[in-house]
């Protein structure tokens, strides 16, 4: 468990296998998607955004992913005080990897995508990422119509993610590889209806969920995030499980003031009658204890037979505490974030 690779080096071997499975604490396999022993039907490329104002109690999401058969543009907006949420999605069929995603997260690029619903930008040059959104028809949660965003994360180079590539037992080929980058602070605009709001400095926090993969065709995950400060000090994490073989290495991780402090399972104990009561969540090596208070589901439940989707994704507060490698005990009280349970037969 938890075995770290450090030297940069080719994702895939000529026979579509990882070279080395594990985690790092910055991007060092290379994707390349000629080397995938799989049709266009089976590559799963996505970049994710979630940005989060931890004062004034909302998140904003967006996504392009290319799934091979189709690809997904989405931008979902969520208000913690309504506890309610808005989403406008776009789907496109038949892509096979057309859409423009990079084969990289760390080099320059941009990648864009438009629709009479929704355009969505995502760009990176040096150590800014630049995402812009524009939905003019949604209906947020307090009935004014529009959203549009303007929004220049930083990541600097000391900023340390979570990097992992794993396999899945029954499948050798299958593989995941991500990043996740966690506590990036966010500048800029949002525009909501006909009200313009500048970002608050130190207030607004943002994740990057980066991954390429092929995948077999049914999987369940629980994935939960958050970033924001505790006692005056960067801090976030990523919790991942229940999917692919991940005995070289989970993906949980806290970051710290730009560093990573590995941790070893988590478990999201999720009540059995409701996604909106209380969770608590656990790890391992007792270095993570939280209560989660679920404050909306974004619920969403697509059956096409042969392709299915059922996801919950919970957005509310957690609170409990973290101890960092060096046994530093954090309280975490409150800190805005989401944890979720998924679905997917494609």
């Amino acid at each position: 468990m938890n075995h770290r690779v450090t030297k940069s080096q080719n994702l895939l071997d000529e026979n579509g296998m990882i070279v080395e499975e594990g985690w790092a604490s910055s991007p060092v396999w290379k994707y390349e998607r000629n080397k995938i022993h799989a049709s266009g039907w089976r590559i799963k490329e996505w970049d994710y955004y979630a940005i989060t104002d931890t004062v004034n109690g909302w998140t904003l999401c967006a996504t392009i992913s290319d799934l091979g058969f189709a690809a997904l543009y989405s931008v979902s907006f969520i208000d913690y005080k309504l506890a309610k949420f808005a989403q406008q999605d776009v789907m496109k069929f038949f892509t096979f990897g057309k859409t423009g995603l990079s084969a990289t997260s760390t080099e320059d690029s941009s990648v864009s995508v438009s629709d009479k619903k929704l355009s969505i930008s995502f760009s990176k040059a040096g150590t800014s990422r630049h995402v812009i959104v524009s939905v003019p028809e949604l209906v947020l949660p307090d009935g004014r119509k529009g959203l549009e965003a303007d929004v220049t994360l930083s990541q600097p180079k000391a900023l340390d993610s979570l990097n992992i590539a794993t396999s899945w037992k029954e499948n050798r080929k299958a593989f995941y590889l991500n990043e996740k980058v966690n506590c990036m602070a966010a500048s800029g605009t949002v525009k909501f209806g006909n009200d313009v709001v500048e970002l608050g400095s130190k207030s607004v926090w943002a994740v990057l969920d980066w991954g390429r993969g092929r995948w077999t065709r049914e999987n369940t995950w629980y994935w939960g995030s958050a970033s924001g400060l505790v006692d005056g000090h960067k801090f976030g994490f990523n919790l991942g499980y229940g999917f692919s073989d991940r005995t070289p290495a989970s993906e949980n991780a806290l970051f710290y003031d730009n560093k990573l402090h590995k941790l070893e399972e988590i478990e999201f104990h999720i009540p059995s009658d409701s996604f909106i009561k209380p969770w608590t969540i656990t790890s391992s090596d007792n270095r993570l204890e939280l209560t989660f208070t679920p404050v909306v589901d974004r619920y969403s439940n697509t059956d096409f037979k042969i392709i299915k989707s059922l996801q919950h994704q919970v957005f509310g507060h957690f609170s409990g505490k973290a101890v960092l490698d060096d046994g530093t005990v954090l309280e975490i009280k409150g800190l805005p974030g989401f944890a979720e349970k998924v679905y997917n037969k494609w």
